[in-house]
């Protein structure tokens, strides 16, 4: 389920923006290359041919999530993204301007550490609560289906997305008797100007 919605995600993506090559990794039960390593060496990859002040690096991250940070499964390795390693990460690749979507139970718990005014991110849920709707037959999760497959589709920014996803998510979760995970958007006062969506 996760890499379906981390393809999709990266395909709407592209479809609104302005977007060089597009790079989605996953993992399974079997295994996989997705690890902490390996973001790092995506990051930095994708970051190299970019405009350090005038591009912007576009991440999305999509699995399990804990109040430590993301979980990250590869057959028999299990690894736990945290907040400041992430952080770390971003800082490294030299581009100034980030967009960061995770899709995860307690994404929240990235923003202290993550968001800035030259990063915006948006998480599926705040630092207290789950998400929901990540079944292995589902297509997307509650909140990748609400702002990727619906909102962004058609909203004329990532604000316009997020407030629009979000409001889908809470009636989505009510009518389900779930309580709100409470998806949460912070940072990126400087980033939002350059991103232009496509008609």
């Amino acid at each position: 389920m996760f890499r379906a919605e981390a393809a999709r995600a990266a395909q709407v993506v592209a479809g609104r923006f302005e977007t060089s090559a597009i790079d989605v990794q996953y993992n399974s039960k079997n295994g996989g290359s997705a690890t902490i390593e390996a973001l790092a060496r995506s990051l930095q990859a994708a970051a190299n041919p970019l405009d350090a002040e005038k591009d912007v690096l576009f991440l999305i991250l999509t699995s399990h999530g804990s109040p430590d940070g993301l979980a990250i499964k590869a057959g028999r390795l299990t690894q736990t993204l945290t907040p400041s390693r992430l952080a770390d990460m971003l800082a490294k690749t030299g581009v100034r301007h980030k967009v960061v979507v995770i899709s995860a139970c307690y994404s929240g718990v990235f923003i202290p550490r993550v968001a800035t005014p030259d990063v915006l991110v948006i998480t599926a849920a705040d630092a207290n609560h789950p998400s929901f709707g990540c079944q292995d037959k589902a297509k997307w999760t509650y909140f990748g289906d609400a702002f990727f497959n619906v909102a962004l589709r058609q909203a004329v920014s990532l604000k316009d997305a997020f407030l629009e996803a979000r409001s889908l998510v809470r009636k989505r979760e009510l009518r389900e008797h779930f309580e709100p995970s409470n998806p949460v958007m912070a940072g990126g006062a400087n980033v939002q100007p350059l991103l232009v969506t496509r008609p």
